[in-house]
């Protein structure tokens, strides 16, 4: 049976044999650029003045942060021979009162996170954890905010979480789509963001191509 181009025939089994129809295909949302290159478009169109670090995995989101090095904690901390501590473990521990005053100052000042996706459901999931402590954003392509399920389900829960929303066109233009929520409650300092912040120390050290500490 011949089968209209843009279409995939499936098959179903009746009580007489089989009968064929043809099913639509949905082309694949692509992203218009590389993921660093879209989050430092982005980065720029927020407002976000730091370094676009590259893409990184943590607390299992794929998410590029914009930073900068707050050198004068870091020159301390070269002092003390403390460099990034990425043990979450040792890192929970300076959150406990009685260690809390001779644990390491954050190296880090994390200005916002970056979620690139092709869909919106993807990118919401990696940028809300992030969202609780500070700025988040997802980069979305133009052709996945063109459709009644980002109207209806995205924009609601973007704003009920603060997230900005980026796009970029097929020539990898960006625009603001919908502005981040500042009146927002966040989460105070915790395990997590300290440990969050230890790893983009690390991130904004290999990126400046500086000493980590001294032994």
């Amino acid at each position: 049976m011949a089968v209209t181009p843009g279409h995939t025939e499936n098959t179903e089994v009746t009580n007489g044999g089989t009968r064929s129809f043809p099913t639509r295909v949905v082309p694949r949302i692509e992203l218009p650029a590389s993921t660093s290159e879209l989050a430092t478009e982005a980065a720029a169109q927020l407002g976000w003045d730091g370094v676009v670090l590259p893409e990184v995995t943590m607390l299992g989101r794929r998410v590029c942060v914009v930073a900068q090095l707050r050198t004068d904690v870091h020159a301390e901390r070269i002092a003390m021979g403390v460099g990034p501590v990425s043990d979450r473990a040792t890192v929970a521990t300076w959150t406990w009162p009685e260690f809390a005053a001779t644990a390491p100052a954050p190296a880090a000042e994390i200005i916002g996170v970056l979620a690139v996706a092709r869909h919106w459901r993807t990118a919401m999931a990696s940028a809300v954890p992030f969202a609780r402590y500070g700025e988040a954003a997802m980069v979305l392509p133009s052709s996945a905010v063109l459709t009644k399920d980002y109207v209806d389900n995205c924009l609601p829960r973007a704003r009920a979480y603060g997230l900005a929303v980026v796009t970029a066109d097929e020539d990898a233009v960006v625009d603001l789509d919908l502005p981040g929520r500042t009146e927002r409650m966040l989460l105070d300092e915790d395990a997590v963001s300290r440990w969050v912040n230890e790893m983009v120390y690390e991130q904004l050290l290999a990126s400046y191509d500086l000493p980590v500490g001294v032994d």
